[in-house]
Order: structure tokens, then sequence, then C-alpha cells
């Protein structure tokens, strides 16, 4: 009797069901890898987290995540204001004292400019406000009051105090010229609209003045508004902390 060529042998269910999740996998990743770049061709880039931060763009879903990145990074800070078209000039550094400094900086030009003008901030600081001007700031105006804004108005960002400039206690973010507290919005026609006056009203001023507030939770650790306490009832209180809070 003849032999046969060659043998059948049998494949085990085991060996079967593994080479079936070895196939779903592969299926997967191609599909995977197939998604990745009609991402990547198709997707704004304001949307994709391994794109640069533009202070130019629209925010987008990875602009948050970027933006908290670069705030982080000293040189990468400085790169995205100057890549935006915003000016600023290193101030200089206070290593002595009870408030020691360093590493801020000054807003010029292409930044909407601040009264008192030109404040020493940290870059982080410096970021979410170029950030929430340009990305809130106007738009709220323009919806709201039909125009933009010219001005903000300010109390400071540099004191040498704690919280509440209490005698004891921690050390308060304008000690490190990390917070701004803004009080006033002057509107291009000239009209100013004040945080102490404004900020409760039904009119135009006031639903401006709330969305400013809002908007500045995105690019701010902590914004403190009348609506946190009465010590903030003339101003906002906007900072890069450690703490975070929105009200």
């Amino acid at each position: 009797m003849a032999r046969p060529l060659f043998h059948l042998k049998t494949v085990s269910p085991r060996a079967l069901a593994w080479a079936g999740v070895g196939a779903l996998v592969l299926d997967l990743a191609v599909a995977a890898l197939l998604l990745g770049v009609a991402v990547a061709r198709w997707a704004p880039p304001q949307d994709l987290p391994w794109t640069p931060l533009r202070l130019d763009e629209p925010v987008g879903i990875a602009t948050r995540a970027k933006f908290e990145a670069v705030a982080g990074d000293p040189a990468r800070c400085r790169a995205v204001l100057a890549e935006g078209g915003v000016a600023f000039v290193e101030a200089p550094a206070r290593p002595d004292g009870a408030c020691p400094t360093e590493g801020t900086l000054r807003l010029g030009p292409g930044a909407l400019p601040l009264s008192p003008a030109r404040p020493t901030m940290t870059c982080p600081l410096a970021l979410a406000y170029v950030f929430w001007t340009r990305h809130d700031v106007q738009p709220a105006a323009r919806a709201e009051l039909g125009q933009p804004i010219s001005r903000i108005g300010h109390y400071g960002t540099f004191a040498c105090r704690n919280v509440y400039g209490r005698a004891t206690g921690v050390r308060s973010e304008h000690a490190a010229a990390n917070a701004l507290d803004v009080a006033a919005f002057r509107a291009a026609s000239g009209t100013e609209i004040g945080v102490l006056r404004d900020f409760r009203g039904e009119d135009a001023e006031g639903r401006f003045l709330r969305r400013v507030r809002d908007g500045a939770c995105r690019w701010f650790r902590a914004t403190l508004s009348p609506d946190y306490n009465a010590a903030h009832a003339d101003h906002l209180h906007l900072d890069r902390g450690r703490f975070a809070a929105c009200r």
C-alpha cells in the first residue's frame, strides 16, 4: 500500500483560538494605523496633541494639554509668545529679600496693553494672559459690547505679601509675580467696564465680565471674582499657582 505524500496534523482548539486572537490584533493594529494617518491628515492641528502650541490657532481638543506643558517650560513658553507675535523683555531678577523672583518678564507690543503698563510677571502668567485676551476677552467684547477692548486696568502683579495681606500664613502668588488683579476693561470707544460697578449687572457689561471670568478659568489655575468673596468685589484675581479655583 502506498504511503501518503504528507500527513495532516490535528490543530488543537486552543491553538486555533490564539491564532484568531493574533489575527484580530493585527487587524486592529492596521485599522489604528490607517485611522492615525487619516486623523493626522484631516484633523486641525489644534486637535492633535503632537503638534506645536500656537497662539494664533483656534482653541481645540488638545490646546489645554499643550498649553499646560508649554507653561511649565520657560524656553518653550517664551518661544510660543514670540512665535505668536508678542514682544517681551526679560525683567531684572530679584535674588535677595523676602520675596525673590527670577525668570520674569514684561510684555510689550502684541499683547493687549495693561494699565499700569508692562508689569513684571512670570512667563506662565504672561502666556495665560495673552491666550485669555485673544481667545476669550476680545471675542466676548465683540459679542457683548460690539467692539474690542483696547486696554485692561489692573491693581498689580508683584507684591511681597501673604494671602490677604495677613501678618502670617501662606505667601500670595503676587509675592512671586505670578498673579494679576484685573479691575477694569476699556473698550475701543473709551467706555470703561469696571468689576466693582458692573460685574453683577444684567446688561451687556455684566454679561461681558462674567464671560471673561469664565474664560479665564481655562488658562489660569485660580480665577477669583466677586462671586468668591468680598475681598474680590472690585477685581478678578488671576494666578498660575498651585491651587485651582474658578469662582
